[in-house]
């Protein structure tokens, strides 16, 4: 609670207070109905708080996708330029890993060597296809 929501903690003390005063008042006969509404108060107020928290989320998403980022074309996959940078410089390192694959185990070195340049390549342009997105959020509504 501390730091999200300022409102949340003295709100919750007071109802707290409260709830103890009648306590006093009323004896140990209603303390169970006491509870019961000091909870649902806490109930309701946690709700409220994560509701803001969802809107807010929600339009900063909204917010962040206007802009040109999120899961579109230039979103948080990546641009076609930094892609386009990754792949340019996955091919630069190429050559000297070539080189030292060639000289350390021959044409099964040269191999391995382009199999990891390709896969590496391969797994990144697969970030960018729609279906990877759906299964990298994990569908879950808590998320």
């Amino acid at each position: 609670m501390s730091g999200h929501d300022p409102d949340l903690k003295p709100d919750l003390k007071k109802d707290l207070d409260a709830s103890l005063q009648a306590r006093r008042e009323l004896g140990a006969d209603y303390e169970a109905e006491l509870v019961d509404s000091f909870l649902e108060k806490v109930e309701s107020k946690l709700d409220g708080a994560v509701e803001r928290r969802l809107r807010r989320q929600a339009a900063e998403r909204q917010m962040t996708a206007a802009r040109g980022g999120g899961s579109g074309p230039g979103g948080e996959f990546g641009t076609f330029g930094e892609r386009f940078g990754f792949a340019s410089v996955t091919l630069v390192l190429a050559i000297p890993l070539s080189a030292i694959g060639v000289a350390n185990a021959g044409l099964a070195g040269l191999l391995v060597t382009w199999a990891g340049i390709v896969g590496v390549n391969a797994v990144q342009v697969m970030r960018g296809f729609p279906w990877q997105r759906n299964q990298d959020r994990g569908g879950s509504e808590w998320d």
